[in-house]
């Protein structure tokens, strides 16, 4: 075996299954993992070890289906801006513009849900100081929020109404319509708080293209990049390809979460969501880093212009703020703070210094809630993937920086 290749010691980048394998499947934090390199175009690493289904002793396999979860953030930012380059809608655009139903969203003040199934929670709300724009949607600075942050009456009333639910009854138009009438947590540009921001792109993807958000990205983004296996639903034929999920139990050890055998993923979802929905491969979403690290073109395939691709790795918080400066308390997030930016649907490494792991600064990168991940360094021409299946484990953000510093560290000559 080549000692080097593609800027890689091989035998250092071994040593990330290795380590990865130790620390996470041996100890039974993860079920299984897989990983995967690629660097100028080529992939020079795919590790594997563990297992895919604990129960059924399946082990780990390369072409093996995962819930990606919020890594379906990303592929959403690229459909919306699919439609910018189109002139259909801009990042300054006010959202009522498109949904005209949310011109007059108002402030939270304060004010407590209703304990009441169907009636309307007892708020006291202001105007905003500054109407929402589509750039707030996609840098979580909208003042939308998730019901799982326990933080505010507004997080308790997404609760009560199950805002975002895949099985909501008339999917992201009544998403949309359950919006119109929740009062924000904070004016626009004011905070940066994780939210339904991108699933309400989803429905801007939708309502634009006059396709359903999940034909859209099928026909215009999977089928030309050649994404065999993302999905909102697994077909049938392919369900012996899926993983189960987990969660940590009360002992620490792994219990199921989602058996893969029962799963709500093998029938179509109510609501196609842009914030989590999808399901994918290691294989498909390096596609899809792939053509971002090819300036939105792969294999004679343009998705987007290389200048749009480049804003990815651009902080797009107002003021060059940092995410901690502008997080709120308690807010939950697929990264940690220090360094970082956010740009289209990702976190942007801006200062390796405050982040305090390897890597470049215009790097972009984001995680799902099953503790998948994957980071994009253009100038590195590196892209990295990695699943496996367990959620609510406090393991999540320490193996994405474990993972970082094994990648960087093989690496035996660097371009930026």
């Amino acid at each position: 075996m080549a000692k080097e290749r593609a800027g890689f010691s091989m035998e250092r980048l071994a040593k990330v299954d290795a380590v990865m394998k130790q620390r996470y499947v041996d100890t039974g934090l993860l079920p299984g993992i897989l990983t995967q390199v690629c660097r100028k175009g080529e992939i020079v690493h795919t590790g594997m070890s563990g297992s895919m289904d604990l129960a059924r002793n399946k082990a780990m396999r390369e072409d093996a289906l995962f819930r990606i979860y919020s890594m379906t953030k990303p592929i959403t930012a690229v459909a919306l801006m699919m439609l910018v380059e189109e002139g259909k809608i801009g990042l300054d655009d006010d959202v009522h513009t498109h949904i005209p139903s949310w011109k007059n969203l108002r402030v939270y003040a304060s004010g407590m849900p209703s304990l009441v199934a169907n009636t309307a929670g007892q708020f006291i709300t202001t105007a905003p100081n500054r109407r929402m724009k589509v750039v707030d949607l996609v840098t979580h600075t909208s003042g939308l929020t998730y019901g799982f942050m326990m933080r505010t009456s507004i997080d308790a009333e997404y609760r009560r109404q199950k805002v975002g639910d895949f099985q909501t009854p008339g999917g992201l138009d009544a998403f949309i319509e359950q919006l119109a009438n929740i009062p924000l947590d904070f004016s626009p540009g004011e905070a940066w708080n994780y939210s339904v921001s991108i699933d309400v792109m989803g429905y801007l993807v939708q309502k634009l293209s006059g396709m359903t958000f999940g034909e859209f990205l099928r026909t215009r983004l999977f089928e030309p990049l050649g994404m065999k296996d993302t999905f909102f639903s697994v077909p049938a034929d392919k369900m012996d390809r899926f993983c189960s999920c987990y969660m940590p139990g009360k002992d620490g050890k792994l219990v199921i979460q989602d058996d893969a055998g029962k799963s709500t993923y093998a029938e179509p979802p109510k609501l196609e969501s842009g914030g989590g929905g999808l399901v994918s491969t290691a294989h498909d979403y390096m596609r899809f880093c792939r053509m971002m690290l090819g300036g939105g073109s792969l294999d004679g395939v343009q998705i987007l212009s290389p200048k749009t691709v480049a804003m990815f790795g651009m902080n797009l918080l107002p003021g060059n703020k940092l995410m901690a400066d502008m997080s709120l308390a308690a807010t939950f997030s697929e990264a940690g703070y220090g360094g970082i930016g956010f740009s289209i649907g990702c976190g942007v490494t801006m200062d390796i210094a405050k982040a305090r792991i390897p890597g470049t600064p215009g790097e972009f990168f984001w995680g799902g809630a099953a503790s998948t991940a994957f980071w994009i360094d253009p100038k590195e021409d590196l892209a990295v993937v990695f699943m496996t299946q367990v959620m609510g484990t406090d393991a999540r953000l320490t193996l994405r920086r474990d993972l970082r510093t094994l990648v960087y560290s093989a690496m035996t000559e660097s371009f930026a």
